[in-house]
């Protein structure tokens, strides 16, 4: 490694195996993992650095409610890195995106009504916002991964009073276009329905491709939006919990004030690991998104090669690769054939909703090697 440069080694399956987190640990040995949305990239050196730093000075107490460089950071990399101009002072700090989801959803919507998401789905929005005591609407997305207007309006029009909107999407990587994000904003402020936007793999795009922030798109969007993001995804410290809910608008600054306060389950570490992140983490940022455009381009080579059957639309941002093998005849759970037969872990497309059957999510945050492996041991299962 050339002085200065980035180190994205991955070690071998050995070493990773013994990682104790969901992605690794949940397997035997012999099988490369390849599921759960974490990266195997080593973590960017400022960020080990502050986390050293906090353990040498013995500091694990609780997150202070207010006192935290947090917002003026993510306040910053937003100017940089995502053409956002955000208000620091309307940035509340939450555990996570899903609590921040679930904790909206209970101060906004009603117990028994309606909130909806666009399907195939993050999987925790299926089991994890009933604690909202809401009643969970899916709308699919068409075959392309695009949604369907008609399919919006009729379900604001039955009484829809939150959207979650996941953009970049979790799992196909599509970007919304900002046409598409300005005509939702206007059909949700027509309804008087809010927009939860999700854009935690934001800072994951991949060349080609353009981000608009939820806040960014039109008064209508700011008027009854709210914007969840962290460093988690980009930054792999899902499992340090420090997550952001950002307004742009005194209505929605009002609506997140009926949110009980959560920092006293906000991790110091994961603060003072977000904001190394931001303030300094945007070379090795850099240097892991050209890592994920090179897997990406090898992984699409490899399964055009070894595996032509499979359909599939690279993603425009994160690691994440939706993978269509209904050609194969593997039936609705192509991942459970595999693993059994190629040692080789995937996410089961029904987990994201009935529009996953016969699907599987590959996770590319890894080494060309493993990318490759990955991919070989899927042929080979087919053999």
């Amino acid at each position: 490694m050339s002085a200065g440069a980035i180190d994205l080694a991955v070690p071998d399956l050995t070493t990773l195996h013994q990682r104790r987190s969901e992605k690794w640990s949940g397997d035997e040995e012999d099988v490369l993992a390849s599921t759960v949305a974490e990266m195997d990239f080593p973590l960017a050196p400022e960020i080990a650095s502050a986390l050293h730093a906090a353990i040498d000075r013995h500091d694990l107490g609780y997150t202070p409610p207010k006192e935290t460089q947090l917002p003026t950071a993510f306040a910053g990399f937003a100017r940089r890195r995502l053409n956002w101009k955000v208000d620091q002072d309307q940035i509340t700090l939450v555990p996570d995106v899903m609590a921040g989801l679930i904790e909206l959803c209970r101060a906004l919507v009603e117990p028994g009504e309606q909130v909806a998401f666009f399907t195939p789905a993050y999987p925790p929005f299926f089991n994890e916002l009933p604690q909202a005591r809401v009643q969970l609407v899916q709308l699919p997305l068409d075959a392309d991964g695009v949604i369907v207007d008609l399919e919006l309006e009729a379900a604001l029009a039955g009484g829809v009073r939150a959207l979650v909107l996941t953009n970049p999407h979790n799992p196909t990587g599509r970007v919304l276009r900002r046409p598409e994000l300005e005509q939702i904003a206007e059909l949700c402020d027509s309804f008087g329905c809010w927009v939860l936007a999700d854009e935690i793999h934001a800072p994951l795009l991949l060349e080609g491709a353009t981000h608009t922030p939820w806040l960014e798109v039109s008064d209508a969007a700011r008027e009854r939006g709210i914007a969840l993001t962290s460093a988690s995804k980009a930054f792999n410290v899902a499992g340090l919990k420090a997550a952001l809910m950002i307004t742009a608008s005194d209505r929605a600054r009002d609506a997140v004030q009926r949110v009980p306060p959560l920092t006293d389950r906000v991790g110091l570490l994961g603060v003072l690991a977000a904001e190394a992140a931001f303030r300094y983490g945007d070379r090795w940022l850099d240097a892991v998104r050209d890592q994920l455009a090179a897997n990406r381009q090898l992984l699409g080579d490899l399964l055009a090669t070894e595996l032509p059957r499979i359909k599939w639309t690279p993603p425009k941002a994160s690691y994440l690769a939706w993978l269509d093998c209904r050609a194969l005849d593997l039936g609705d759970n192509p991942s459970e054939t595999f693993l059994e037969r190629g040692r080789v872990a995937l996410s089961r497309g029904l987990d994201y909703g009935r529009e996953g059957a016969g699907f599987v999510r590959l996770n590319f945050g890894t080494s060309p090697e493993h990318v490759t492996d990955a991919v070989y041991r899927m042929a080979r299962a087919m053999s």
